[in-house]
């Protein structure tokens, strides 16, 4: 069973995001629900290189109601993060981002799990 590794579930709200994410700084995150099990529901998996609050900010009264988040020091390490879980709940749950995400502009960053850039 595929496991995200990442902080949360917390309510995607601007409060909610400033409380958890305190400075600028690169990560991932998923978006989704919590089910009447108290199950997170992963819907959207994302990244941001430079900043995650800010990027989460955009995806509020977006229709999730629900993330889960993970800040990191590298933004190549954000990216292959991003590929694992794309890959991981692609495959076992239908994501609503269904392209593969993208590298950094002007970076030769490979997916770790399939040879989408060496086409």
């Amino acid at each position: 069973m595929p496991c995200l590794e990442m902080n949360g579930p917390c309510m995607l709200t601007k409060n909610e995001i400033q409380n958890v994410i305190r400075k600028k700084t690169a990560g991932n995150f998923a978006l989704g629900y919590v089910d009447d099990q108290n199950i997170f529901i992963v819907q959207y998996i994302g990244r941001s290189d430079d900043d995650l609050r800010d990027e989460l900010y955009k995806w509020v009264g977006n229709g999730y109601s629900s993330f889960k988040f993970r800040v990191s020091n590298d933004p190549k390490f954000a990216f292959i993060k991003e590929c694992k879980n794309y890959h991981e709940f692609g495959e076992s749950n239908k994501l609503k981002n269904n392209i593969h995400p993208k590298r950094k502009a002007g970076s030769d960053w490979l997916c770790p799990i399939c040879d989408i850039f060496n086409k």
